[in-house]
Protein backbone atom coordinates (compact mmCIF):
# COMPACT_ATOMS: atom_id res chain seq x y z
CA UNK A 1 0.00 0.00 0.00
CA UNK A 2 1.15 3.56 -1.09
CA UNK A 3 1.65 5.98 2.22
CA UNK A 4 1.54 9.39 1.26
CA UNK A 5 4.80 10.96 1.40
CA UNK A 6 4.22 13.67 4.35
CA UNK A 7 7.05 16.54 5.26
CA UNK A 8 6.65 18.70 8.62
CA UNK A 9 8.51 21.96 8.94
CA UNK A 10 9.03 22.73 13.03
CA UNK A 11 10.24 26.31 12.99
CA UNK A 12 10.49 26.01 16.81
CA UNK A 13 11.14 29.40 18.72
CA UNK A 14 13.64 30.45 15.70
CA UNK A 15 11.06 33.37 13.71
CA UNK A 16 9.65 36.36 14.49
CA UNK A 17 7.01 37.68 12.17
CA UNK A 18 9.03 39.15 9.80
CA UNK A 19 10.75 35.97 9.48
CA UNK A 20 7.61 33.66 9.37
CA UNK A 21 6.06 36.22 6.47
CA UNK A 22 9.60 35.50 4.81
CA UNK A 23 9.02 31.95 4.96
CA UNK A 24 5.59 31.62 4.40
CA UNK A 25 6.21 34.15 1.13
CA UNK A 26 9.14 31.37 -0.22
CA UNK A 27 6.22 28.30 0.19
CA UNK A 28 3.62 30.38 -1.57
CA UNK A 29 5.49 31.40 -4.27
CA UNK A 30 7.07 27.51 -4.70
CA UNK A 31 6.41 24.87 -7.25
CA UNK A 32 6.03 22.10 -4.41
CA UNK A 33 5.48 18.57 -4.93
CA UNK A 34 1.15 18.04 -5.45
CA UNK A 35 1.68 14.62 -3.91
CA UNK A 36 3.38 15.34 -0.65
CA UNK A 37 1.54 16.37 2.13
CA UNK A 38 3.13 19.44 3.94
CA UNK A 39 2.39 20.73 7.57
CA UNK A 40 4.18 23.67 9.09
CA UNK A 41 4.76 24.02 12.97
CA UNK A 42 4.91 27.67 14.09
CA UNK A 43 4.77 29.16 17.68
CA UNK A 44 1.00 29.72 19.01
CA UNK A 45 1.47 33.26 18.97
CA UNK A 46 1.31 33.05 15.19
CA UNK A 47 -0.61 30.38 14.22
CA UNK A 48 -3.52 32.77 13.15
CA UNK A 49 -1.12 34.68 10.95
CA UNK A 50 -0.01 31.25 9.52
CA UNK A 51 -3.36 30.22 9.16
CA UNK A 52 -4.90 33.12 7.27
CA UNK A 53 -1.35 33.61 5.38
CA UNK A 54 -0.06 30.34 4.11
CA UNK A 55 -1.61 28.67 0.94
CA UNK A 56 -4.43 26.24 1.66
CA UNK A 57 -2.41 23.20 0.33
CA UNK A 58 0.14 23.53 3.17
CA UNK A 59 -1.66 22.90 6.68
CA UNK A 60 -0.52 24.75 9.99
CA UNK A 61 0.09 23.17 13.38
CA UNK A 62 0.93 23.58 16.66
CA UNK A 63 4.01 22.73 18.23
CA UNK A 64 2.54 21.26 21.29
CA UNK A 65 -0.90 20.84 22.90
CA UNK A 66 -2.40 20.23 26.55
CA UNK A 67 -4.64 16.90 27.28
CA UNK A 68 -7.88 18.94 29.23
CA UNK A 69 -9.76 21.55 27.24
CA UNK A 70 -10.24 23.56 30.33
CA UNK A 71 -8.44 24.64 33.23
CA UNK A 72 -6.41 26.72 35.14
CA UNK A 73 -3.08 25.74 33.13
CA UNK A 74 -1.30 28.94 32.43
CA UNK A 75 0.66 28.77 29.08
CA UNK A 76 -0.85 25.95 28.07
CA UNK A 77 -3.06 25.42 24.58
CA UNK A 78 -6.20 23.71 24.46
CA UNK A 79 -7.22 21.14 21.82
CA UNK A 80 -10.50 23.11 21.65
CA UNK A 81 -8.29 26.13 20.79
CA UNK A 82 -6.70 25.01 18.35
CA UNK A 83 -9.90 23.81 16.77
CA UNK A 84 -11.22 27.57 17.06
CA UNK A 85 -8.80 28.51 14.54
CA UNK A 86 -8.92 25.37 12.41
CA UNK A 87 -5.66 24.33 13.13
CA UNK A 88 -5.75 20.53 12.28
CA UNK A 89 -2.16 19.46 13.59
CA UNK A 90 0.00 19.66 16.76
CA UNK A 91 3.31 17.86 17.30
CA UNK A 92 4.10 16.30 20.59
CA UNK A 93 6.97 14.63 22.57
CA UNK A 94 9.03 16.79 21.18
CA UNK A 95 12.46 16.32 21.90
CA UNK A 96 12.83 19.16 23.25
CA UNK A 97 10.03 18.91 25.04
CA UNK A 98 10.74 15.35 26.76
CA UNK A 99 14.39 16.76 27.45
CA UNK A 100 14.59 20.06 28.19
CA UNK A 101 11.25 20.97 29.91
CA UNK A 102 10.93 17.53 31.09
CA UNK A 103 7.64 15.96 29.79
CA UNK A 104 7.35 12.02 30.35
CA UNK A 105 5.94 9.60 28.23
CA UNK A 106 2.68 9.50 30.29
CA UNK A 107 2.90 13.79 29.94
CA UNK A 108 3.11 13.25 25.95
CA UNK A 109 0.39 10.67 25.90
CA UNK A 110 -2.16 12.89 27.50
CA UNK A 111 -1.22 15.90 25.58
CA UNK A 112 -2.00 12.87 22.50
CA UNK A 113 -5.08 11.78 23.52
CA UNK A 114 -6.30 15.25 24.44
CA UNK A 115 -5.50 16.22 20.52
CA UNK A 116 -6.97 12.88 19.28
CA UNK A 117 -10.26 13.55 21.50
CA UNK A 118 -10.75 16.70 19.41
CA UNK A 119 -10.21 15.35 16.15
CA UNK A 120 -6.59 17.46 15.87
CA UNK A 121 -4.29 15.16 13.96
CA UNK A 122 -0.37 14.23 15.72
CA UNK A 123 2.69 14.19 15.21
CA UNK A 124 3.97 11.97 17.60
CA UNK A 125 7.60 12.36 17.87
CA UNK A 126 9.84 9.70 20.03
CA UNK A 127 13.53 8.54 19.66
CA UNK A 128 16.73 7.81 21.78
CA UNK A 129 19.57 9.85 23.52
CA UNK A 130 23.21 8.86 22.24
CA UNK A 131 23.95 7.00 25.40
CA UNK A 132 21.17 4.85 24.70
CA UNK A 133 21.79 4.57 21.25
CA UNK A 134 25.71 3.61 22.16
CA UNK A 135 24.47 1.40 24.50
CA UNK A 136 22.22 -0.41 21.52
CA UNK A 137 19.21 0.18 23.57
CA UNK A 138 17.29 2.27 20.57
CA UNK A 139 14.63 -0.41 19.80
CA UNK A 140 13.60 -0.59 23.75
CA UNK A 141 13.50 3.02 24.20
CA UNK A 142 11.35 3.67 20.90
CA UNK A 143 9.13 0.72 21.70
CA UNK A 144 8.61 1.94 25.38
CA UNK A 145 7.75 5.35 24.21
CA UNK A 146 5.01 3.91 21.52
CA UNK A 147 3.33 1.43 24.44
CA UNK A 148 3.10 4.30 26.62
CA UNK A 149 1.04 6.26 23.78
CA UNK A 150 -0.79 2.65 23.13
CA UNK A 151 -1.63 2.48 26.66
CA UNK A 152 -4.16 5.47 26.54
CA UNK A 153 -5.43 5.67 23.30
CA UNK A 154 -5.75 2.43 22.28
CA UNK A 155 -5.42 0.81 19.28
CA UNK A 156 -6.85 3.99 16.20
CA UNK A 157 -3.75 5.45 15.53
CA UNK A 158 -5.76 6.92 12.03
CA UNK A 159 -4.87 10.16 13.05
CA UNK A 160 -0.81 10.19 13.91
CA UNK A 161 2.41 10.55 11.87
CA UNK A 162 5.30 9.20 14.17
CA UNK A 163 8.11 10.97 14.15
CA UNK A 164 11.46 9.29 14.65
CA UNK A 165 13.91 11.79 15.55
CA UNK A 166 16.93 10.17 17.30
CA UNK A 167 17.72 12.73 20.21
CA UNK A 168 21.77 12.61 19.11
CA UNK A 169 20.61 14.02 15.89
CA UNK A 170 18.67 16.86 16.28
CA UNK A 171 20.36 20.35 15.98
CA UNK A 172 23.86 19.09 16.13
CA UNK A 173 24.72 18.48 12.71
CA UNK A 174 25.06 14.91 12.75
CA UNK A 175 22.46 12.87 11.12
CA UNK A 176 21.58 8.59 10.98
CA UNK A 177 23.04 7.53 7.63
CA UNK A 178 20.28 6.21 5.59
CA UNK A 179 21.04 2.69 6.85
CA UNK A 180 20.51 3.59 10.37
CA UNK A 181 17.22 5.29 10.12
CA UNK A 182 15.77 2.61 7.73
CA UNK A 183 16.74 0.31 10.74
CA UNK A 184 14.51 2.33 13.72
CA UNK A 185 11.58 3.30 10.80
CA UNK A 186 11.87 -0.48 10.43
CA UNK A 187 11.68 -2.08 13.79
CA UNK A 188 8.76 0.81 14.22
CA UNK A 189 6.49 -0.73 11.42
CA UNK A 190 7.05 -4.20 12.51
CA UNK A 191 5.60 -3.19 15.89
CA UNK A 192 2.78 -1.53 14.27
CA UNK A 193 2.23 -4.76 12.59
CA UNK A 194 2.45 -6.64 16.07
CA UNK A 195 0.35 -4.17 18.59
CA UNK A 196 -2.12 -2.72 16.08
CA UNK A 197 -2.01 -4.82 13.01
CA UNK A 198 -1.13 -5.10 9.28
CA UNK A 199 -3.10 -2.66 7.82
CA UNK A 200 -1.91 -0.20 10.73
CA UNK A 201 1.65 -1.00 10.06
CA UNK A 202 0.60 -0.23 6.28
CA UNK A 203 -1.26 2.99 6.11
CA UNK A 204 0.91 4.84 9.21
CA UNK A 205 3.47 7.03 8.36
CA UNK A 206 6.70 6.50 9.71
CA UNK A 207 9.06 9.72 9.22
CA UNK A 208 12.59 11.09 10.06
CA UNK A 209 13.64 13.81 12.16
CA UNK A 210 17.15 14.41 12.83
CA UNK A 211 19.44 17.34 10.96
CA UNK A 212 17.31 16.57 7.95
CA UNK A 213 18.67 18.89 4.91
CA UNK A 214 19.00 19.07 1.20
CA UNK A 215 22.11 17.51 1.49
CA UNK A 216 21.04 13.98 2.79
CA UNK A 217 17.05 14.45 2.22
CA UNK A 218 17.23 12.21 -1.31
CA UNK A 219 19.06 9.64 -0.06
CA UNK A 220 16.79 9.17 3.01
CA UNK A 221 13.61 9.48 0.99
CA UNK A 222 14.56 5.96 -0.69
CA UNK A 223 14.16 3.79 2.07
CA UNK A 224 11.03 1.64 1.96
CA UNK A 225 9.81 2.42 5.70
CA UNK A 226 10.83 6.36 5.70
CA UNK A 227 8.13 8.46 4.49
CA UNK A 228 9.02 11.83 5.04
CA UNK A 229 10.68 14.01 7.53
CA UNK A 230 9.86 16.58 10.33
CA UNK A 231 12.39 18.75 9.89
CA UNK A 232 13.44 21.52 12.38
CA UNK A 233 16.32 24.11 11.29
CA UNK A 234 16.11 23.76 7.48
CA UNK A 235 12.77 24.49 7.42
CA UNK A 236 12.88 28.32 7.80
CA UNK A 237 15.58 28.16 4.81
CA UNK A 238 14.84 28.34 0.80
CA UNK A 239 16.42 24.61 1.22
CA UNK A 240 12.90 23.82 2.83
CA UNK A 241 11.08 23.71 -1.11
CA UNK A 242 13.60 21.48 -1.69
CA UNK A 243 13.15 19.06 1.05
CA UNK A 244 9.19 18.94 0.38
CA UNK A 245 10.42 17.82 -3.30
CA UNK A 246 12.49 15.28 -2.00
CA UNK A 247 10.13 12.12 -3.21
CA UNK A 248 8.94 14.37 -6.73
CA UNK A 249 8.81 11.47 -9.27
Amino acid sequence: MTRTFFVGGNTKMQVTLKNLNEVIETLNKADLDKNTEKVLAVPAIYLSEAKNRLNPDIAVSAQNVYGKNTGAFTGEIAPTQLKDFDVKWTLTGHSERRHIFKENDDDVAHRTQGALNEGVNVIFCIGEKLDERESGKTKEVVEHQLNSLKKDIGNDWSKIVIAYEPVWAIGTGKVATPEIAQEAHADIRQWLKSNLGQDAADTIRVIYGGSVSHTNCGDLSKQPDIDGFLVGGASIKPEFVQIINSNRK
